[in-house]
């Protein structure tokens, strides 16, 4: 249990704070680092946990749970990426968080 709670843990961290500056090398590259400052503040989005009870639970899935991480939320970010410049980017770090907010739920151990 130990071991899955580890990978589980440096894969959700991976994917949060590594993984967006391939993002933004592979799409962005005269920009990349302007990019990769965006990316990493849509996770500002996590602030919708402040209003649950408990702020953290291990075992609740956070899609479909918080107000940003709701189904209409998904909805209104993917319609973003229709929009050019920075609009898009923020739909592309707000998606692949609650990509990386799933599989952290569906793909691991509670």
């Amino acid at each position: 249990m130990m071991d899955c709670l580890f990978w589980k843990t440096g894969v959700h961290y991976f994917l949060h704070l590594v993984f967006p500056v391939f993002i933004a090398l592979i799409f962005y590259p005269k920009n990349w680092k302007m990019v990769y400052l965006i990316l990493l503040t849509t996770m500002l989005v996590d602030l919708d946990h402040l209003f649950a009870n408990p702020i953290f639970d291990p075992t609740r899935n956070s899609i479909g749970f918080h107000l940003l991480h709701s189904y209409y939320a998904i909805a209104v970010y993917f319609l973003m990426l229709f929009f050019k410049g920075n609009i898009r980017i923020i739909a592309i770090g707000l998606l692949f968080h609650m990509l990386t907010d799933y599989q952290d739920f569906s793909f691991w151990c509670h």
